[in-house]
């Protein structure tokens, strides 16, 4: 097991950073919003066709990769994501991990029901073709998988977070083995991805939600924040095995815990 670096201190520099991340992100959201209208309107269900990305999913890939960089985050991508169709599995520890796995690929989530009831980005989410999901609620779970099988079935690939919500402290969750099914329902590879916060190739393991901190906090601890690597490592894919979706789930959960420990120079 690798040392986790701490939590870097506060530097006396943070208001500074505040003075224009701050006017940055309020113009970025605005240029979002414009996206959304003027672009993803009316290519939202454009699919890869023999290996070239749509414009609106280039759009995506652009408008988060600045996003991350006005957080002082540098997106890395590590190996090589499938070709559309996929379902991405990934480790979750914070809401920025949506736009980290957008800055490299540009995918349908599912995340869960609140967020669609957020001002503005309950919107710009359903406009990227988030599927929303009602945590505890069996029903709900059915028709999200149903929906994920017809996005996979239609060449769009979807990404999970099959922890079932974020964690903190580094601890990486058990990975719930249903949402498996689909990609199998679908015929489609299952790719785990690693997203990984690093100083100088070290893990940072506290990036992410600290225990009983609010979104709002969060996103305000990391726009104040000193610059980090934001690491996507793109792993080798599942096997598919119709009889047994819970070795599927160790297996994803296994790799993803190794790239999590592991030093990147």
């Amino acid at each position: 097991m690798s040392t986790h670096v701490p939590t870097p201190r506060r530097h006396s520099i943070q208001p500074v950073r505040y003075l224009w991340r701050v006017p940055l992100l309020l113009l970025h959201t605005v240029l979002g919003i414009l996206l959304c209208i003027f672009v993803m309107s009316w290519n939202q269900n454009a699919v890869m066709r023999n290996g070239r990305e749509p414009f609106g999913h280039r759009v995506i890939r652009w408008w988060s990769t600045a996003l991350l960089r006005i957080f002082g985050l540098r997106s890395v991508r590590v190996g090589q994501p499938l070709a559309d169709p996929v379902l991405f599995v990934a480790n979750h520890t914070s809401w920025i991990d949506i736009v980290l796995l957008h800055s490299q690929r540009a995918v349908c989530f599912v995340a869960k029901a609140e967020i669609a009831r957020w001002p503005l980005v309950g919107w710009m989410a359903t406009s990227a073709g988030t599927i929303f999901h009602r945590r505890g609620n069996n029903h709900s779970l059915a028709s999200v998988m149903q929906v994920m099988v017809e996005r996979l079935r239609g060449d769009r690939s979807v990404a999970v977070f099959p922890e079932g919500g974020t964690g903190y402290g580094g601890v990486l969750k058990v990975f719930h083995a249903r949402i498996f099914q689909a990609a199998l329902d679908a015929e489609v590879p299952v790719q785990p991805v690693a997203l990984r916060f690093a100083v100088q190739g070290e893990r940072l393991i506290d990036a992410g939600f600290r225990e009983h901190e609010s979104f709002m906090h969060n996103l305000l601890r990391l726009l104040g924040g000193p610059p980090l690597d934001a690491e996507v490592h793109f792993l080798e894919p599942v096997p598919s095995t119709p009889d047994a979706r819970r070795r599927m789930a160790e297996l994803s959960r296994e790799r993803i815990a190794a790239a999590l420990d592991k030093h990147t120079a």
